[in-house]
Protein backbone atom coordinates (compact mmCIF):
# COMPACT_ATOMS: atom_id res chain seq x y z
CA UNK A 1 0.00 0.00 0.00
CA UNK A 2 1.50 3.43 -0.89
CA UNK A 3 1.45 6.12 1.82
CA UNK A 4 -1.54 7.69 0.32
CA UNK A 5 -3.63 4.57 1.26
CA UNK A 6 -2.12 3.92 4.34
CA UNK A 7 -1.88 7.82 5.46
CA UNK A 8 1.61 7.95 6.97
CA UNK A 9 5.07 6.68 5.85
CA UNK A 10 6.19 3.86 7.56
CA UNK A 11 9.71 4.62 8.83
CA UNK A 12 12.90 2.91 9.62
CA UNK A 13 14.66 2.36 12.65
CA UNK A 14 16.11 5.10 14.14
CA UNK A 15 20.31 4.21 13.35
CA UNK A 16 21.32 6.64 16.76
CA UNK A 17 24.82 6.79 16.09
CA UNK A 18 24.21 7.98 12.62
CA UNK A 19 25.68 12.02 12.41
CA UNK A 20 22.30 13.46 12.29
CA UNK A 21 20.52 11.93 14.58
CA UNK A 22 23.04 11.63 16.79
CA UNK A 23 23.70 15.46 16.65
CA UNK A 24 20.44 15.99 16.33
CA UNK A 25 19.15 14.67 19.16
CA UNK A 26 22.02 15.91 21.12
CA UNK A 27 20.62 19.57 20.45
CA UNK A 28 16.83 18.78 21.22
CA UNK A 29 18.20 17.55 24.55
CA UNK A 30 20.36 20.34 25.64
CA UNK A 31 17.69 22.65 24.52
CA UNK A 32 14.75 21.01 26.31
CA UNK A 33 16.92 20.59 29.10
CA UNK A 34 18.45 24.72 29.19
CA UNK A 35 14.58 25.77 28.34
CA UNK A 36 12.50 23.34 29.94
CA UNK A 37 12.09 25.33 33.55
CA UNK A 38 11.26 28.63 31.44
CA UNK A 39 8.74 27.29 29.39
CA UNK A 40 6.96 24.08 31.37
CA UNK A 41 3.70 23.75 29.91
CA UNK A 42 2.66 21.58 32.41
CA UNK A 43 1.93 25.22 34.85
CA UNK A 44 -0.11 25.75 31.67
CA UNK A 45 -2.50 22.16 31.63
CA UNK A 46 -3.72 23.57 35.00
CA UNK A 47 -6.08 25.95 33.05
CA UNK A 48 -6.78 22.53 30.80
CA UNK A 49 -10.24 20.40 32.01
CA UNK A 50 -9.08 18.43 34.98
CA UNK A 51 -11.26 14.81 34.78
CA UNK A 52 -10.70 11.70 36.82
CA UNK A 53 -11.58 8.80 34.47
CA UNK A 54 -13.35 5.85 36.02
CA UNK A 55 -14.53 2.27 34.71
CA UNK A 56 -17.15 0.53 35.64
CA UNK A 57 -17.28 -2.12 38.10
CA UNK A 58 -17.57 -5.79 37.19
CA UNK A 59 -16.53 -9.38 38.08
CA UNK A 60 -13.09 -8.50 35.91
CA UNK A 61 -11.61 -5.78 33.85
CA UNK A 62 -8.17 -5.99 31.42
CA UNK A 63 -5.69 -3.70 30.44
CA UNK A 64 -2.69 -3.23 28.54
CA UNK A 65 0.33 -1.22 29.18
CA UNK A 66 3.15 -0.35 26.36
CA UNK A 67 6.17 1.51 26.50
CA UNK A 68 8.91 3.58 24.07
CA UNK A 69 7.35 2.89 20.94
CA UNK A 70 6.88 4.54 17.62
CA UNK A 71 10.77 3.74 16.48
CA UNK A 72 10.66 1.19 13.56
CA UNK A 73 7.44 0.37 11.74
CA UNK A 74 8.35 -3.39 11.65
CA UNK A 75 8.54 -3.69 15.37
CA UNK A 76 5.66 -1.08 16.52
CA UNK A 77 3.34 -2.04 14.39
CA UNK A 78 3.98 -5.71 15.39
CA UNK A 79 3.11 -5.09 18.98
CA UNK A 80 0.43 -2.81 17.30
CA UNK A 81 -1.21 -6.00 15.98
CA UNK A 82 -0.86 -7.99 19.04
CA UNK A 83 -2.44 -5.15 21.26
CA UNK A 84 -5.31 -4.68 18.80
CA UNK A 85 -6.23 -8.67 18.54
CA UNK A 86 -9.76 -9.46 19.98
CA UNK A 87 -7.29 -12.06 21.89
CA UNK A 88 -3.53 -13.76 22.47
CA UNK A 89 -3.50 -17.16 23.30
CA UNK A 90 -0.31 -17.58 25.70
CA UNK A 91 0.93 -21.47 27.00
CA UNK A 92 -2.77 -22.26 26.51
CA UNK A 93 -4.57 -19.16 28.27
CA UNK A 94 -6.31 -16.77 26.31
CA UNK A 95 -5.74 -12.91 27.00
CA UNK A 96 -8.74 -10.82 25.85
CA UNK A 97 -7.78 -7.31 24.78
CA UNK A 98 -7.72 -4.89 27.57
CA UNK A 99 -10.40 -2.40 27.58
CA UNK A 100 -7.70 0.29 28.21
CA UNK A 101 -4.50 0.72 26.50
CA UNK A 102 -1.61 2.98 28.96
CA UNK A 103 1.19 4.09 26.74
CA UNK A 104 4.06 4.49 29.24
CA UNK A 105 6.34 7.01 27.45
CA UNK A 106 8.39 8.32 24.80
CA UNK A 107 5.74 7.62 21.93
CA UNK A 108 8.22 8.53 19.44
CA UNK A 109 12.02 8.42 18.00
CA UNK A 110 14.23 10.45 17.75
CA UNK A 111 12.25 13.44 18.84
CA UNK A 112 8.37 14.60 19.20
CA UNK A 113 6.89 16.73 16.04
CA UNK A 114 2.98 16.25 14.43
CA UNK A 115 4.56 14.45 11.52
CA UNK A 116 7.21 12.02 13.78
CA UNK A 117 3.86 11.13 16.05
CA UNK A 118 1.40 10.36 12.38
CA UNK A 119 4.54 8.31 10.80
CA UNK A 120 5.66 6.18 13.83
CA UNK A 121 2.58 5.85 16.30
CA UNK A 122 -0.46 7.08 15.52
CA UNK A 123 -0.52 5.95 11.88
CA UNK A 124 1.32 2.26 13.16
CA UNK A 125 -1.30 2.10 15.44
CA UNK A 126 -4.51 3.17 12.89
CA UNK A 127 -3.44 0.27 10.56
CA UNK A 128 -3.36 -1.85 13.24
CA UNK A 129 -7.04 -1.20 14.23
CA UNK A 130 -8.51 1.08 11.35
CA UNK A 131 -11.85 1.85 13.29
CA UNK A 132 -13.31 0.70 16.69
CA UNK A 133 -14.58 -2.46 17.36
CA UNK A 134 -17.72 -3.16 19.40
CA UNK A 135 -16.72 -2.74 22.17
CA UNK A 136 -14.13 0.31 21.85
CA UNK A 137 -10.82 0.60 23.82
CA UNK A 138 -9.70 3.72 25.56
CA UNK A 139 -5.96 5.03 25.41
CA UNK A 140 -4.19 7.21 27.84
CA UNK A 141 -0.84 8.12 27.26
CA UNK A 142 2.03 9.48 29.57
CA UNK A 143 5.00 11.67 28.38
CA UNK A 144 8.69 10.18 28.28
CA UNK A 145 11.88 12.19 27.49
CA UNK A 146 11.58 12.24 23.91
CA UNK A 147 8.00 13.43 24.01
CA UNK A 148 9.65 16.66 25.93
CA UNK A 149 12.14 17.45 23.18
CA UNK A 150 9.92 19.96 22.18
CA UNK A 151 8.36 21.31 24.80
CA UNK A 152 5.24 18.70 25.02
CA UNK A 153 3.84 21.12 21.99
CA UNK A 154 2.61 17.90 19.78
CA UNK A 155 2.24 15.29 22.66
CA UNK A 156 -0.71 17.27 24.32
CA UNK A 157 -2.17 18.19 20.78
CA UNK A 158 -2.05 14.50 19.50
CA UNK A 159 -2.76 12.71 22.94
CA UNK A 160 -4.76 15.89 25.13
CA UNK A 161 -7.77 16.65 22.12
CA UNK A 162 -9.93 13.70 22.74
CA UNK A 163 -9.40 12.88 18.80
CA UNK A 164 -9.55 8.76 18.21
CA UNK A 165 -6.43 7.02 18.36
CA UNK A 166 -7.04 4.21 15.43
CA UNK A 167 -9.65 2.28 17.27
CA UNK A 168 -9.14 3.34 20.25
CA UNK A 169 -10.65 6.55 22.16
CA UNK A 170 -8.54 8.99 24.30
CA UNK A 171 -10.25 10.91 27.01
CA UNK A 172 -7.30 12.35 28.80
CA UNK A 173 -6.72 16.43 28.64
CA UNK A 174 -3.50 16.41 30.33
CA UNK A 175 0.15 14.54 30.28
CA UNK A 176 -0.89 12.95 33.74
CA UNK A 177 -4.03 11.04 34.58
CA UNK A 178 -5.59 9.49 37.39
CA UNK A 179 -7.77 6.15 36.68
CA UNK A 180 -10.46 4.81 38.39
CA UNK A 181 -10.39 0.71 37.62
CA UNK A 182 -12.65 -1.69 39.23
CA UNK A 183 -12.47 -3.30 42.56
CA UNK A 184 -10.87 -0.31 44.35
CA UNK A 185 -7.41 -0.37 41.75
CA UNK A 186 -5.94 2.83 40.49
CA UNK A 187 -3.81 4.13 37.60
CA UNK A 188 -1.88 7.11 38.45
CA UNK A 189 0.64 8.49 36.07
CA UNK A 190 2.61 11.15 37.19
CA UNK A 191 4.66 13.52 34.58
CA UNK A 192 8.23 14.81 36.10
CA UNK A 193 9.55 16.29 32.96
CA UNK A 194 12.99 14.46 32.98
CA UNK A 195 12.70 13.49 36.48
CA UNK A 196 13.09 16.77 38.06
CA UNK A 197 9.75 17.36 39.86
CA UNK A 198 5.84 17.43 40.15
CA UNK A 199 4.82 20.64 39.16
CA UNK A 200 1.95 22.30 41.33
CA UNK A 201 -1.05 21.87 39.16
CA UNK A 202 0.08 18.19 38.80
CA UNK A 203 -0.08 18.22 42.57
CA UNK A 204 -3.82 19.93 42.97
CA UNK A 205 -5.27 17.53 40.48
CA UNK A 206 -4.02 14.42 42.61
CA UNK A 207 -4.84 15.63 46.04
CA UNK A 208 -8.06 16.02 44.07
CA UNK A 209 -7.97 12.97 42.88
CA UNK A 210 -6.65 11.30 46.21
CA UNK A 211 -10.56 12.92 47.78
CA UNK A 212 -12.08 10.23 45.83
CA UNK A 213 -9.90 7.24 47.52
CA UNK A 214 -10.70 5.35 50.32
CA UNK A 215 -8.92 2.94 53.22
CA UNK A 216 -7.46 0.06 51.73
CA UNK A 217 -7.26 1.20 47.74
CA UNK A 218 -4.64 0.46 45.73
CA UNK A 219 -2.70 2.38 43.79
CA UNK A 220 -0.51 1.46 39.96
CA UNK A 221 2.01 3.76 39.90
CA UNK A 222 3.15 5.07 36.37
CA UNK A 223 6.48 7.10 36.05
CA UNK A 224 8.46 8.12 32.56
CA UNK A 225 11.68 6.04 33.84
CA UNK A 226 12.36 3.56 36.44
CA UNK A 227 14.11 5.40 38.94
CA UNK A 228 14.44 3.39 41.39
CA UNK A 229 16.88 1.21 39.58
CA UNK A 230 19.28 3.87 40.18
CA UNK A 231 18.28 5.13 43.85
CA UNK A 232 21.31 4.03 45.61
CA UNK A 233 23.65 5.48 42.90
CA UNK A 234 25.66 8.77 44.95
CA UNK A 235 23.76 11.73 43.75
CA UNK A 236 21.08 9.91 41.61
CA UNK A 237 18.38 9.67 44.37
CA UNK A 238 16.59 12.83 43.75
CA UNK A 239 14.28 10.87 41.28
CA UNK A 240 13.00 8.90 43.41
CA UNK A 241 12.73 11.26 46.01
CA UNK A 242 9.80 12.36 43.60
CA UNK A 243 8.25 9.10 43.92
CA UNK A 244 8.70 8.74 47.87
CA UNK A 245 7.24 12.42 48.18
CA UNK A 246 4.41 11.76 45.63
CA UNK A 247 3.51 8.48 48.08
CA UNK A 248 4.10 10.57 51.41
CA UNK A 249 2.01 13.80 49.95
CA UNK A 250 -0.91 12.13 48.53
CA UNK A 251 -1.00 8.66 48.24
CA UNK A 252 -0.43 7.56 52.38
CA UNK A 253 -2.16 10.24 53.67
CA UNK A 254 -5.92 9.27 52.31
CA UNK A 255 -5.29 5.27 53.38
CA UNK A 256 -4.36 3.90 50.45
CA UNK A 257 -1.01 1.77 49.15
CA UNK A 258 0.75 1.61 45.84
CA UNK A 259 1.42 -1.77 45.24
CA UNK A 260 2.92 -1.92 41.89
CA UNK A 261 5.28 0.68 39.98
CA UNK A 262 5.69 0.19 36.19
CA UNK A 263 8.12 2.43 34.11
CA UNK A 264 9.35 2.13 30.03
CA UNK A 265 12.35 4.45 29.60
CA UNK A 266 14.92 1.07 29.53
CA UNK A 267 13.79 -0.95 26.37
CA UNK A 268 13.94 -4.48 28.38
CA UNK A 269 11.53 -6.18 31.07
CA UNK A 270 12.87 -5.72 34.81
CA UNK A 271 11.19 -7.34 37.61
CA UNK A 272 11.65 -6.00 41.06
CA UNK A 273 10.16 -8.11 44.13
CA UNK A 274 9.55 -6.78 47.49
CA UNK A 275 11.86 -8.91 49.27
CA UNK A 276 9.30 -9.96 52.39
CA UNK A 277 6.26 -8.76 51.06
CA UNK A 278 4.14 -8.29 47.65
CA UNK A 279 4.96 -5.32 45.87
CA UNK A 280 6.33 -5.25 43.03
CA UNK A 281 8.62 -2.45 40.50
CA UNK A 282 8.29 -3.70 36.65
CA UNK A 283 10.60 -1.91 33.87
CA UNK A 284 8.89 -2.82 30.88
CA UNK A 285 10.10 -0.74 27.59
CA UNK A 286 9.68 -3.35 24.78
CA UNK A 287 7.02 -1.00 22.55
CA UNK A 288 9.29 -0.80 19.27
CA UNK A 289 12.64 1.06 20.53
CA UNK A 290 16.02 -0.47 20.31
CA UNK A 291 16.76 -3.47 22.88
CA UNK A 292 18.94 -2.24 25.81
CA UNK A 293 20.98 -4.17 27.94
CA UNK A 294 20.39 -6.39 31.26
CA UNK A 295 23.77 -7.66 32.44
CA UNK A 296 24.48 -4.90 34.03
CA UNK A 297 21.04 -4.16 36.20
CA UNK A 298 21.52 -4.37 40.03
CA UNK A 299 20.52 -8.01 41.63
CA UNK A 300 19.28 -5.62 44.61
CA UNK A 301 17.76 -2.07 45.73
CA UNK A 302 16.89 -0.58 49.26
CA UNK A 303 14.12 1.82 48.57
CA UNK A 304 13.69 4.00 49.52
CA UNK A 305 17.67 4.87 49.44
CA UNK A 306 19.34 6.15 52.29
CA UNK A 307 20.03 9.94 50.92
CA UNK A 308 16.33 10.37 50.74
CA UNK A 309 15.46 13.62 51.45
CA UNK A 310 11.64 12.94 52.02
CA UNK A 311 10.76 13.56 55.81
CA UNK A 312 8.01 11.51 56.00
CA UNK A 313 9.54 8.54 53.62
CA UNK A 314 8.36 5.22 54.66
CA UNK A 315 10.52 2.39 56.20
CA UNK A 316 13.51 1.06 53.93
CA UNK A 317 12.65 -2.28 52.32
CA UNK A 318 14.59 -4.62 49.59
CA UNK A 319 13.56 -5.22 46.08
CA UNK A 320 15.16 -8.58 44.59
CA UNK A 321 15.73 -8.68 40.56
CA UNK A 322 12.95 -11.47 39.99
CA UNK A 323 13.41 -11.84 36.51
CA UNK A 324 15.16 -10.03 33.60
CA UNK A 325 14.51 -9.91 29.35
CA UNK A 326 16.95 -10.51 27.84
CA UNK A 327 17.79 -12.33 30.44
CA UNK A 328 22.24 -11.84 31.52
CA UNK A 329 23.75 -14.54 29.15
CA UNK A 330 22.21 -13.09 26.23
CA UNK A 331 21.98 -9.35 27.05
CA UNK A 332 26.24 -10.08 27.10
CA UNK A 333 26.19 -11.63 23.77
CA UNK A 334 24.32 -8.92 22.55
CA UNK A 335 26.53 -6.19 23.68
CA UNK A 336 29.27 -8.31 21.83
CA UNK A 337 27.32 -7.66 18.56
CA UNK A 338 28.63 -3.68 18.63
CA UNK A 339 31.37 -4.42 16.39
CA UNK A 340 28.83 -4.63 13.82
CA UNK A 341 28.78 -0.42 14.45
CA UNK A 342 30.24 0.34 10.98
CA UNK A 343 27.71 -1.61 9.11
CA UNK A 344 24.17 -0.97 11.15
CA UNK A 345 25.66 2.44 11.23
CA UNK A 346 27.08 3.44 7.83
CA UNK A 347 27.43 7.01 8.49
CA UNK A 348 29.16 7.24 11.48
CA UNK A 349 31.79 5.21 9.16
CA UNK A 350 31.89 8.39 7.01
CA UNK A 351 31.71 10.72 9.47
CA UNK A 352 34.39 9.22 11.48
CA UNK A 353 36.46 8.42 8.13
CA UNK A 354 36.64 11.61 7.56
CA UNK A 355 37.07 13.40 11.19
CA UNK A 356 40.24 11.16 11.82
CA UNK A 357 41.52 11.56 8.24
CA UNK A 358 41.80 15.11 9.09
CA UNK A 359 43.80 14.73 12.47
CA UNK A 360 46.01 12.16 10.77
CA UNK A 361 46.90 14.77 7.95
CA UNK A 362 47.31 17.03 10.51
CA UNK A 363 49.75 14.59 12.39
CA UNK A 364 51.38 14.19 9.03
CA UNK A 365 51.63 17.73 8.41
CA UNK A 366 53.40 18.01 12.50
CA UNK A 367 55.95 15.22 11.34
CA UNK A 368 56.49 15.73 7.69
CA UNK A 369 56.13 19.46 7.82
CA UNK A 370 55.19 21.64 4.43
CA UNK A 371 55.55 19.55 1.68
CA UNK A 372 58.46 17.00 3.32
CA UNK A 373 60.49 20.11 4.75
CA UNK A 374 62.74 18.71 7.52
CA UNK A 375 64.79 21.12 8.60
CA UNK A 376 62.64 23.38 10.61
CA UNK A 377 63.35 26.15 13.17
CA UNK A 378 61.33 26.16 16.80
CA UNK A 379 58.62 28.29 15.39
CA UNK A 380 57.91 27.04 12.03
CA UNK A 381 57.48 23.29 14.10
CA UNK A 382 55.18 25.06 16.42
CA UNK A 383 53.13 26.09 13.57
CA UNK A 384 53.74 22.70 11.91
CA UNK A 385 52.23 21.00 14.82
CA UNK A 386 49.65 23.32 15.47
CA UNK A 387 46.34 21.75 14.40
CA UNK A 388 47.13 18.41 15.32
CA UNK A 389 46.99 19.76 18.60
CA UNK A 390 43.95 21.89 18.70
CA UNK A 391 42.52 18.54 16.90
CA UNK A 392 43.63 16.39 19.50
CA UNK A 393 42.55 18.58 22.07
CA UNK A 394 38.66 18.52 20.57
CA UNK A 395 39.30 14.76 20.32
CA UNK A 396 40.09 14.94 23.62
CA UNK A 397 36.54 16.94 24.87
CA UNK A 398 34.40 14.91 22.03
CA UNK A 399 35.53 11.94 23.92
CA UNK A 400 34.90 12.86 27.09
CA UNK A 401 31.52 14.47 25.99
CA UNK A 402 30.58 10.98 24.39
CA UNK A 403 31.01 9.45 27.68
CA UNK A 404 29.22 11.35 29.41
CA UNK A 405 25.89 11.40 27.56
CA UNK A 406 24.66 9.09 30.35
CA UNK A 407 23.79 11.63 32.76
CA UNK A 408 23.72 8.84 35.56
CA UNK A 409 27.63 8.15 34.98
CA UNK A 410 29.96 9.40 37.48
CA UNK A 411 31.56 12.23 36.41
CA UNK A 412 35.31 11.18 37.25
CA UNK A 413 34.96 7.85 35.85
CA UNK A 414 33.31 8.95 32.13
CA UNK A 415 36.46 11.67 32.22
CA UNK A 416 38.77 9.23 32.55
CA UNK A 417 37.32 6.64 30.17
CA UNK A 418 36.85 9.29 27.79
CA UNK A 419 40.43 10.46 28.17
CA UNK A 420 41.67 7.01 27.51
CA UNK A 421 39.27 6.52 24.49
CA UNK A 422 40.65 9.15 22.82
CA UNK A 423 44.27 8.51 23.51
CA UNK A 424 43.75 5.45 21.78
CA UNK A 425 42.12 6.68 18.76
CA UNK A 426 44.97 9.39 18.51
CA UNK A 427 47.97 6.46 19.02
CA UNK A 428 46.11 4.90 16.05
CA UNK A 429 46.16 8.09 13.64
CA UNK A 430 49.76 8.70 14.61
CA UNK A 431 50.46 5.04 13.73
CA UNK A 432 48.67 5.61 10.42
CA UNK A 433 50.67 8.73 9.67
CA UNK A 434 53.71 6.69 10.15
CA UNK A 435 52.31 3.61 7.63
CA UNK A 436 51.64 6.66 5.23
CA UNK A 437 55.27 7.70 5.57
CA UNK A 438 56.56 4.22 5.07
CA UNK A 439 54.79 3.09 2.26
CA UNK A 440 56.22 6.61 0.11
CA UNK A 441 58.95 7.36 1.87
CA UNK A 442 60.48 7.95 -1.72
CA UNK A 443 57.64 10.46 -2.10
CA UNK A 444 57.16 12.29 0.64
CA UNK A 445 60.02 13.78 1.18
CA UNK A 446 59.70 15.45 -2.35
CA UNK A 447 56.73 16.95 -3.75
CA UNK A 448 53.67 14.88 -2.63
CA UNK A 449 51.16 17.01 -5.01
CA UNK A 450 53.25 15.59 -8.09
CA UNK A 451 52.47 12.40 -7.76
CA UNK A 452 48.59 12.30 -8.69
CA UNK A 453 48.57 8.23 -7.79
CA UNK A 454 49.90 8.85 -4.52
CA UNK A 455 47.65 11.62 -3.94
CA UNK A 456 44.72 9.64 -4.43
CA UNK A 457 44.94 6.86 -2.54
CA UNK A 458 46.05 8.59 0.34
CA UNK A 459 43.05 10.90 0.24
CA UNK A 460 40.82 8.31 -0.93
CA UNK A 461 41.98 4.98 1.11
CA UNK A 462 42.55 7.05 4.26
CA UNK A 463 39.09 8.03 4.88
CA UNK A 464 37.88 4.16 4.07
CA UNK A 465 40.04 2.44 6.12
CA UNK A 466 40.28 5.08 8.57
CA UNK A 467 36.88 5.26 8.99
CA UNK A 468 36.13 1.26 9.32
CA UNK A 469 39.38 1.46 11.55
CA UNK A 470 37.96 3.81 13.98
CA UNK A 471 34.78 2.87 14.17
CA UNK A 472 35.69 -0.61 15.36
CA UNK A 473 38.01 1.21 17.84
CA UNK A 474 34.85 3.00 18.95
CA UNK A 475 32.95 -0.48 19.04
CA UNK A 476 35.99 -2.01 21.44
CA UNK A 477 35.26 0.97 23.45
CA UNK A 478 31.92 0.57 23.91
CA UNK A 479 32.23 -3.49 24.98
CA UNK A 480 34.87 -2.57 27.63
CA UNK A 481 33.47 0.63 29.13
CA UNK A 482 29.78 -0.73 28.98
CA UNK A 483 31.01 -3.31 31.79
CA UNK A 484 31.87 -0.04 34.00
CA UNK A 485 28.55 1.06 33.27
CA UNK A 486 29.87 3.95 31.42
CA UNK A 487 28.05 4.47 27.40
CA UNK A 488 26.23 1.25 28.55
CA UNK A 489 23.11 1.99 26.34
CA UNK A 490 25.37 3.60 23.68
CA UNK A 491 27.01 -0.27 22.84
CA UNK A 492 22.87 -0.97 22.37
CA UNK A 493 21.29 2.01 20.54
CA UNK A 494 24.51 1.39 18.14
CA UNK A 495 23.07 -1.81 17.03
CA UNK A 496 19.20 -0.71 16.57
CA UNK A 497 18.05 -4.60 17.85
CA UNK A 498 14.72 -4.90 16.45
CA UNK A 499 13.53 -8.17 18.01
CA UNK A 500 12.87 -9.36 21.53
CA UNK A 501 10.03 -6.51 21.94
CA UNK A 502 6.81 -6.63 24.37
CA UNK A 503 4.45 -5.54 26.80
CA UNK A 504 1.89 -6.35 29.56
CA UNK A 505 -1.61 -7.29 29.55
CA UNK A 506 -3.09 -7.09 33.53
CA UNK A 507 -6.37 -8.93 34.53
CA UNK A 508 -8.28 -7.41 37.66
CA UNK A 509 -10.13 -10.79 38.94
CA UNK A 510 -13.54 -10.78 40.59
CA UNK A 511 -11.84 -11.00 43.69
CA UNK A 512 -9.63 -7.89 42.93
CA UNK A 513 -6.43 -9.55 42.69
CA UNK A 514 -4.54 -8.31 39.86
CA UNK A 515 -2.43 -10.40 37.98
CA UNK A 516 0.28 -9.33 35.25
CA UNK A 517 0.82 -11.27 31.65
CA UNK A 518 4.74 -10.25 30.69
CA UNK A 519 4.03 -10.49 26.90
CA UNK A 520 7.67 -11.11 24.85
CA UNK A 521 7.71 -11.44 20.84
CA UNK A 522 11.16 -12.94 20.31
CA UNK A 523 10.54 -12.12 16.33
CA UNK A 524 8.71 -9.13 14.92
CA UNK A 525 7.72 -9.78 11.09
CA UNK A 526 9.44 -7.52 8.86
CA UNK A 527 7.23 -8.43 5.44
CA UNK A 528 4.06 -7.27 5.29
CA UNK A 529 0.67 -7.75 2.76
CA UNK A 530 -2.25 -5.72 1.90
CA UNK A 531 -5.44 -7.21 3.17
CA UNK A 532 -8.02 -5.64 1.36
CA UNK A 533 -10.52 -8.25 1.87
CA UNK A 534 -10.86 -7.72 5.88
CA UNK A 535 -12.89 -6.57 8.55
CA UNK A 536 -13.25 -2.82 8.66
CA UNK A 537 -11.79 -3.15 12.44
CA UNK A 538 -8.74 -6.18 11.09
CA UNK A 539 -5.07 -4.40 10.46
CA UNK A 540 -4.73 -3.10 7.09
CA UNK A 541 -1.40 -5.11 6.67
CA UNK A 542 -0.88 -8.98 7.57
CA UNK A 543 2.78 -10.86 7.77
CA UNK A 544 3.52 -12.08 4.98
CA UNK A 545 4.63 -15.62 5.33
CA UNK A 546 5.60 -15.01 8.68
CA UNK A 547 3.46 -15.78 12.07
CA UNK A 548 3.52 -13.85 14.88
CA UNK A 549 4.02 -16.12 18.26
CA UNK A 550 3.38 -13.91 21.15
CA UNK A 551 4.82 -15.80 24.91
CA UNK A 552 5.21 -15.07 28.14
CA UNK A 553 8.57 -14.03 29.29
CA UNK A 554 7.68 -14.99 33.09
CA UNK A 555 4.67 -17.24 34.65
CA UNK A 556 1.96 -14.62 35.25
CA UNK A 557 2.92 -12.32 38.57
CA UNK A 558 -0.39 -11.65 40.94
CA UNK A 559 -0.52 -8.91 42.84
CA UNK A 560 -2.94 -8.90 46.31
CA UNK A 561 -4.85 -6.33 47.64
CA UNK A 562 -3.10 -5.56 50.95
CA UNK A 563 -5.18 -6.88 53.81
CA UNK A 564 -4.03 -4.76 56.96
CA UNK A 565 -5.44 -1.48 56.75
CA UNK A 566 -2.57 1.16 55.98
CA UNK A 567 -3.68 3.35 59.27
CA UNK A 568 -2.85 -0.26 61.24
CA UNK A 569 0.81 -0.69 59.29
CA UNK A 570 1.74 2.66 59.88
CA UNK A 571 0.85 2.79 63.65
Amino acid sequence: MSEHELGFAPQHAVRWLAPRVLIGTGVKALLAAIFGAYADKRELQGSLPSRIHRFADGDEFWFDYVADLGDGFDATYSIATLLARESITLDEATLPRGELLVMGGDQVYPSASIRAYRDRTRGVYQAAMPVAPAQQPTLFALPGNHDWYDGLTAFLRVFAQGRPFGGWTSEQSRSYFAIELPKRWWIFAIDTQFDDHIDAPQLAYFREAATHLREGDTIVLCTPSPSWIDAEVPGESDAYDIVEFFDAEIIRPAGATIRLMVSGDKHHYARYAESNGGRQKITCGLGGAYLTATHELPTRVDLPPATTRVRESGPRTRYDLARRYPSKARSELFAAGIFRLPWRNPGFWGMTGLVQSAITFAVLFGIAGPFGSRNRNFFELVASWTPALILAGLAVLTAIAFARLDAHTPRRAANVAGVLHALAHLALNVTWAFVIIWLYRDVLPHNVVTDWTTLLLIVVGTPLVLGLLHSELVAAYLMIASRFGINLNEVMAGQSIEDHKGFLRFHIDAEGTLTIYPVKLAKICRRWRADPDGAPADPLLRPDGFELRPALIEPPVTVTKLDTPVAEQRG
